[in-house]
């Protein structure tokens, strides 16, 4: 058999990749539109419970925040496995700035994420105040 024959052609190695793209890309929508879907559901629920949702905000924000995290990454993901096969200098110039803007958004919803845990932390360890009684 010659060598030729045991490699796969340009264009299967394509549409396997592009399918690879859409399934990646698909679990990112999947995985942002799951945590919209939670988070609002855990926000509703809440207001319905309590008259003040001051409390559990930003615990419902953190978890938010670590949904899209995730499915951007997955977003990003996609766009590099596009550009597997034989990318063109525009290909390369177009994920050069979707990886920018994509990192730049992962960066501050990863710090967001991290300050907000620290603000609950720091809640759930600072003593309740005792009422002063007149």
């Amino acid at each position: 058999m010659t060598r030729s024959g045991e490699l796969l052609s340009e264009s299967t190695v394509r549409e396997a990749i592009g399918w690879l793209v859409h399934v990646i890309e698909a679990a990112g929508a999947l995985i942002i539109f799951v945590g919209a879907v939670w988070a609002f559901a855990r926000f509703a629920t809440t207001g319905v419970r309590r008259r003040s949702l001051i409390g559990e905000f930003n615990k419902i924000r953190l978890s938010l925040g670590r949904f899209l995290v995730l499915g951007l990454e997955f977003q990003l993901a996609g766009d590099v496995l596009r550009t597997a096969v034989a990318p063109s200098f525009t290909d390369i110039g177009q994920l050069a700035a979707i990886a920018a803007i994509r990192t730049v958004l992962n960066f501050f919803l990863t710090r967001e994420i991290a300050q907000e845990r620290a603000e609950i932390e720091r809640d759930q360890k600072e003593p309740v105040p005792a009422s002063v009684a007149g």
